[in-house]
């Protein structure tokens, strides 16, 4: 009886040990196996814009350091909404994420959206995209306080363009108004081409624009760049000030570029590509190409961009909120 008792328990002891073993051994071994197949990135803009070509360069490297193929899919439409709506639904097992900019922060101001911030995972700021001040060169100033001096003197007469009502370049330029106590008018384009177009003719005053193609134009003396909305200057544009410079401090509003997974994606996978991203952003030729398309690279922790997020989401409610934004 005794011997029998002692080996049930021995047998029981031998199985939960065993249990135990393999159950810590698969752990890791579940979390080694991560990526076994493609990822999705989704981009919620079209192809060819900056946030792609930022995204397929990034995801390029991640791909060569992960070992497995990163796909971007483009899911342009409703200002970046139904791409991200997209990636809401998408299950969270570390095979689909999503790249979006500060829009992400508007959209809940001015849409009804069928996601929210709980229904993903901060991983990474991947990088700033700070806007300039564009002015067309009929305007008789040379520094954004004769800018403001100038609408002062002439009420009701300054425009700005944006890429459309809620975009970066809308709620900066709307911002800009407040802190100066102008009354400007917002003309909405379907595009940076018009934009451009009537900035050199004079059909428009200003626009806040990323440095990419704008800048061409200043070198031809064709339009003035005023100034810059980050908190330092553009590297090789020194002698354009920032807009704290200019006479607003604290005046600090770059769009940006953010990488975020389905709610619920292991903490294991989040941490892995915050990482790799960090370290990507820093290679030569990555930063060479975030500069030629107007980005700055920083690589945050998934702390780090859901305190963006949180800080951008209030400035931006609040913009609106004053500057009675809302889509027609």
């Amino acid at each position: 009886m005794i011997k029998a008792n002692t080996t049930r328990k021995t047998t029981f002891a031998a199985l939960m040990i065993s249990g135990i073993v393999a159950a810590a051994s698969n752990v890791p071994a579940q979390a080694a196996a991560w990526p076994e197949k493609p990822i999705e990135v989704i981009v919620p803009y079209t192809p060819g814009g900056s946030t792609d070509t930022v995204s397929r360069v990034v995801m390029k490297r991640l791909s060569e350091r992960l070992g497995q193929p990163v796909v971007i899919s483009n899911k342009p439409g409703a200002n970046s909404t139904i791409g991200t709506a997209t990636a809401a639904k998408a299950k969270p097992d570390g095979y689909t994420f999503v790249m979006v900019l500060a829009a992400y922060t508007v959209n809940p101001h001015l849409y009804k959206l069928n996601y929210s911030f709980k229904d993903f995972e901060p991983i990474s700021h991947v990088a700033d995209l700070p806007l300039f001040l564009f002015v067309s060169d009929k305007l008789p100033v040379k520094t954004v306080a004769e800018l403001v001096d100038y609408g002062k003197k002439h009420p009701d007469t300054l425009t700005y363009a944006s890429s459309g009502a809620g975009s970066s370049a809308h709620l900066t330029g709307a911002n800009f108004g407040l802190q100066a106590g102008l009354a400007m008018t917002h003309i909405p384009y379907k595009g940076s081409a018009p934009i451009l177009t009537d900035l050199l003719s004079g059909q428009v005053s200003m626009v806040f624009d990323p440095i990419l193609v704008p800048m061409q134009y200043v070198k031809q003396g064709k339009l003035k760049a005023l100034a810059i909305t980050s908190a330092k200057r553009w590297d090789d544009e020194p002698n354009i000030p920032t807009m704290g410079e200019a006479g607003f401090p604290g005046f600090e509003m770059n769009s940006w570029a953010a990488l975020l997974a389905p709610a619920g994606t292991s903490k294991d996978i989040v941490d892995r590509v915050s990482k790799e991203i960090a370290e990507i952003v820093q290679e030569p030729e990555v930063k060479k190409t975030f500069k030629d398309s107007g980005f700055v690279p920083v690589g945050s922790t998934p702390a780090d961009l859901s305190k963006l997020i949180q800080k951008d989401t209030v400035m931006y409610g609040e913009i609106i909120k004053k500057a009675n934004i809302k889509l027609n």
